[in-house]
């Protein structure tokens, strides 16, 4: 039996669905990611807490689920929404099937949404505020839910993501990063283990004091959902470190280091999300194709009020996709180098970085 589910939106659009994963109901952010694949990972990415993830791609879940793809410990996002949900894995290797793990996890999901004309909906009018059910409610009650809540931009979500303890990974390397956990992707962590270089990852809110009793030789603002501007605590670690240190940022990092150095951001209109953005480095004119997940970025003409400058940019729409400092050790770029999902062109941004930490 096809148990129905329900997609309700703050312009009043009602689409039904069939049901699938947690029989339950979700408010959160209808985006959309454009990736062909990586459907585990996007839906560990604590980036996506607060929203509810659509995936243009037409058929999801025919390779099935494995925890080696995790991003963090359990799925991050509100709901998930498909075209074509598949109920048997195509795969040697995985645990579990998608319906499985949004159970498993309590997470509803709907499928027979036409994604395309949804997608076109959100590019014209901008992300939107929606709920999800897989339970019995009534439109005008779904609806209601669905406008009354507090938008993204109002959100604290990056305490529901960061860490709440400190936790010391690799500590015999001689080498050791400071990460601000504003909601880290397990592939970023592998990515600086993986080059022996050790992590202590910090919650968001950690004083500046804190992180230098650790003697870290660089430090890191991770990615993480939400709205920069909400983030305080860790910009004000971020100003009392900025000349302390060697600086990396990645995503939301990006944002927050900006914004200590007096730069202003802004909710994007639908953001970036999947795995083919090109980004343009401006010094070598070189193109990669990029992973991304973000609805909120810098004002690029904020930048030159600041002692900041841009170093990339996004050939789709021209937002900032890397900042650099004019005089200290300090990069940040808007995409993600570790993937998970996505291409590989930019990991070598990790070896730059512990050169950077070699070099102060």
């Amino acid at each position: 039996m096809v148990k129905i589910a329900k997609l309700a939106l703050e312009d009043g659009t009602v689409l039904k669905g069939e049901a699938f994963g947690y029989e339950t109901t979700k408010l959160g952010e209808l985006v959309f990611s454009t990736g062909m694949g990586g459907y585990t990972e996007s839906l560990t990415d604590p980036s996506f807490k607060g929203e509810i993830l659509m995936s243009t791609y037409p058929l999801e879940g025919n390779h099935g689920v494995s925890e080696k793809w995790y991003q963090s410990d359990n799925i991050q996002v509100e709901g998930f929404v498909c075209r074509e949900v598949c109920r048997e894995v195509s795969n040697w290797g995985p645990q579990k099937t998608l319906d499985e793990f949004l159970k498993e996890f309590k997470t509803p999901g709907i499928s027979g949404i036409d994604t395309r004309d949804l997608t076109l909906k959100i590019r014209e009018r901008g992300s939107l505020k929606a709920a999800i059910t897989t339970e019995d409610i009534d439109d005008d009650k779904l609806l209601e839910m669905a406008r009354s809540q507090p938008s993204i931009e109002e959100r604290d979500v990056v305490p529901l993501v960061s860490t709440k303890e400190i936790k010391v990974f690799n500590e015999d390397a001689d080498k050791k990063v400071a990460l601000i956990d504003c909601g880290v992707k397990k592939n970023i962590i592998n990515s600086f283990l993986e080059r022996d270089i050790g992590v202590v990852l910090f919650p968001y809110d950690t004083d500046y004091k804190t992180v230098l009793d650790y003697s870290p030789s660089g430090l890191m603002i991770t990615s993480g959902p939400g709205n920069p501007d909400r983030v305080t605590e860790t910009i004000e670690t971020m100003k009392k470190l900025s000349n302390r240190l060697p600086i990396f940022g990645i995503c939301m990092g990006q944002q927050l280091i900006a914004k200590s150095f007096g730069a202003r951001s802004y909710k994007m209109k639908f953001g970036h999300r999947g795995e083919n953005q090109p980004v343009k480095d401006l010094k070598t004119g070189k193109v990669f194709i990029t992973s991304q997940n973000h609805g909120f970025t810098i004002d690029k003409e904020s930048l030159k009020e600041t002692d900041l400058e841009l170093a990339q940019i996004n050939l789709n729409d021209g937002t900032p996709e890397g900042i650099s400092h004019k005089e200290l050790p300090l990069k940040c770029i808007q995409y993600h180098p570790e993937a998970g999902p996505g291409p590989n062109d930019t990991r070598s941004i990790f070896d730059e970085f512990s050169q950077m930490m070699d070099d102060y």
